[in-house]
């Protein structure tokens, strides 16, 4: 599963770099606990989700993550 382990690790990077995500994360470090506002964002195994789902920031990755689990036939519609 290389393939899915460097998706997460540019997830994560990408995370980082998203600002909501950086003051998210800051506040949930703060706090001490591991997750805010009844789930609305957590930390999983280094990973940011919101409201259960791994958060990917707008741009480029995010459109990638569509692709690759969209546009497949047994996950979507084939570009259909």
């Amino acid at each position: 599963m290389i393939e899915e382990e460097n998706l997460r690790e540019r997830i994560r990077k990408a995370q980082e770099e998203d600002e909501r995500i950086v003051k998210a994360v800051e506040e949930l470090k703060k706090t001490g606990v591991k997750m805010l506002r009844d789930k609305e964002w957590e930390i999983e195994d280094g990973i940011v989700l919101k409201e259960g789902r791994i958060y990917v920031p707008e741009g480029e990755l995010r459109g990638e993550v569509i692709r690759l689990h969209h546009d497949t036939p047994v996950g979507g519609h084939g570009g259909r």
